[in-house]
């Protein structure tokens, strides 16, 4: 098996807002530099949305390490998602009951490419040294403000 590193980020201007994904895929020497974007989003769905994108790129199983600045990505692929799949995808939440997964639709994707692959995630701190981390965030924030650009103004 191919072994692949696939960085991620996601970015929003507002919350919810205009919001951009970018991840970077290396591969020995190879890289590759993906980016894209949503006019009405949040943040941790465009974190979602770089690892989903990221991952649909490979052309066959790959032994991929996911590195993420996000614990709401990590910690939702790699411990929450079971609880939620074995409760009907509702969740606790202190003060308001039981709610429904937000982003389902993005966590069921995401479970069922990487079914496909043997995953690894790894998370990194955001803005610090880490320059693959810096570039996606860089990427990911171009893309926002790319999208934002395209939303008609309205006086």
């Amino acid at each position: 098996m191919k072994r692949v590193l696939l960085i991620t980020d996601g970015a929003c201007i507002g919350n919810p807002g205009p919001g951009g994904w970018a991840c970077i895929l290396r591969y020995n020497e190879h890289s590759r530099e993906l980016s894209g974007g949503e006019a009405a989003t949040t943040n941790n769905r465009m974190e979602i949305k770089a690892a989903i994108e990221g991952i649909k790129r490979l052309k066959e199983p790959c032994e991929v390490t996911v590195r993420t600045d996000s614990s709401y990505l990590k910690d939702g692929i790699t411990l929450w998602i079971h609880k939620w799949k074995t409760q009907g995808w509702i969740h606790k939440v202190k003060r308001m009951g039981k709610q429904p997964v937000k982003n389902r639709d993005l966590w069921e994707e995401l479970d069922e490419l990487q079914t496909n692959h043997k995953v690894q995630w790894e998370w990194t701190k955001g803005h610090a040294d880490d320059a693959d981390n810096n570039r996606c965030d860089a990427l990911a924030n171009a893309a926002a403000k790319r999208i934002a650009r395209e939303i008609p103004k309205t006086r």
